[in-house]
């Protein structure tokens, strides 16, 4: 009871009461049950995002590997403009050539070996199957389908997180903005400046750049294990020849993948089933892999209490440390959203934040090597009142109502990002896509629960 007391009295939620002395007319008491915990495939997560992901990794704590291959569509200023056509310098036979055309892929960080080679290929997307704005696409989602049928790469780039083809003088200069560079065929740096001089509106804005011009290119991974690319901004840049004061100069027009296209990402993994099939514990793994559910013993707790106030719901989840010490091992995840598993998905379509009632976020306690959620109180009281007010509705028991909602007692935790204003206030929740993989003390191990009940004496 005491150390109930500690949290009760560190917890500061409007719906912790604390306990009561007998002569305020409230008594309290208090238990602690099991919860049943197990691991869940991530089937998928919303792939939308303004990191784009590219490479191939083995957890070597896990054997699990993963794969990400991503879509990136390009953006044109407003009203974009090239150079009048007579400034334009031509070739021998009095066309418009362009001097090249190269994409790069831009990136800070990454994970995995630096001198690690792998292989991409860039595929053209079909102007006819666009990738839509007002189309959610998640994390499974077959990139290939956006390509055009039958046709070869555009371009194939062998790489490394460290570019060897550029001096040790620029690697070590602060400014460098590390990147991939993939030359594509010169040809298609002058389809777009002929699409320019064709149609201006083409290049108006990005819906017209998209449909009639470039809408994009899928990269996927061809070969190589080891490393993975967290890749900030792409873009698409065309050189070419124009005259100014009777002098040729060269200019670049550049397109840029930024949030107002389309960016998405594909997952897949191998091997999960054993962790999945794994009953000595639970685990988190990301991005889009695996995460832990929760089924809340709330028919228990309210058992003998239906006239009783639930002031307190505590639980901690326990991290096992990893079994083997490994340069490369997968990171910790630091934010964990607890959501009732109906709501998994619609959670971040809509773009909410937890609400303290039926979705919580808590962060990781390295010290504890623990994530506690100090009082669900709120969400218990939720469904359980769900449960009797849906069952009188359809006009059935409790228990008949339960049996075809399964998941009415059921949460799932979910590594995430979180992003706070200056108040510490929750202003984004978003999936974590980093390189995490973690076990929980939990399958064939209950978690504890420990709840608080009060309720006046009459």
């Amino acid at each position: 009871m005491l150390g109930i007391m500690g949290i009760i009295a560190c917890d500061d939620t409007t719906d912790t009461l604390g306990l009561y002395p007998e002569n305020d007319g409230i008594s309290t008491s208090s238990s602690i049950f099991d919860v049943q915990t197990q691991s869940i495939k991530m089937d998928s997560v919303l792939s939308k995002n303004t990191t784009c992901y590219l490479g191939r990794v083995t957890d070597p704590e896990t054997n699990t590997e993963i794969k990400a291959d991503f879509l990136a569509q390009f953006h044109t200023m407003e009203n974009y403009e090239l150079p009048p056509l007579s400034q334009m310098v031509t070739n021998a036979e009095g066309k418009i050539e362009a001097d090249s055309v190269e994409v790069r892929l831009y990136f800070e960080n990454y994970y995995g070996d630096a001198n690690n080679p792998m292989k991409v290929d860039v595929y053209e997307l079909d102007t006819t199957k666009v990738i839509r704005e007002d189309t959610t696409y998640y994390s499974n989602v077959n990139l290939e389908a956006f390509v055009i049928p039958g046709k070869a790469p555009i371009a194939r780039k062998v790489f490394t997180a460290t570019d060897y083809t550029v001096g040790d003088e620029t690697l070590s200069d602060n400014t460098y903005y590390k990147n991939i560079r993939i030359m594509l065929p010169k040809e298609y740096g002058t389809f777009i400046l002929n699409k320019y001089y064709e149609n201006p509106k083409f290049f108006a804005n990005s819906y017209n750049f998209i449909r009639h011009v470039c809408p994009g290119f899928y990269f996927k991974l061809a070969n190589g294990n080891g490393t993975m690319m967290y890749l900030d901004v792409s873009t698409l840049n065309v050189y070419f020849r124009f005259k100014e004061n009777e002098k040729e100069v060269v200019g670049l027009s550049r397109f840029t993948a930024t949030p107002e296209v389309m960016q998405n990402n594909s997952f897949s993994y191998k091997n999960l089933d054993v962790l999945l099939n794994e009953t000595n514990c639970t685990f988190l793994k990301t991005p889009a892999g695996i995460c832990t559910e929760m089924t809340l013993p709330i028919d228990e707790i309210y058992h003998g209490h239906n006239n009783d106030s639930v002031n307190l719901a505590a639980i901690t989840l326990t991290r096992y440390n990893a079994t083997q010490q490994n340069k490369y091992a997968l990171g910790t995840p630091q934010n964990l959203l607890m959501i009732r598993k109906q709501e998994m998905h619609t959670f971040f379509e809509e773009r909410k934040v937890s609400d303290k009632r039926t979705s919580y976020t808590t962060s990781f306690n390295p010290t504890y090597n623990t994530y506690s959620y100090n009082n669900i109180s709120r969400l218990l009281s939720y469904c359980w009142k769900e449960k009797k007010e849906m069952a009188a509705t359809e006009g059935i028991t409790p228990d008949e109502w339960a049996a075809k909602n399964p998941n009415w007692n059921k949460v799932v935790l979910i590594p995430v990002n979180i992003t706070t204003n200056s108040s510490g206030y929750e202003v984004s929740v978003t999936h974590d896509m980093s390189m995490n993989s973690t076990r929980l003390v939990g399958g064939s191990t209950p978690v504890k629960m420990q709840v608080v009940y009060s309720k006046f004496n009459h």
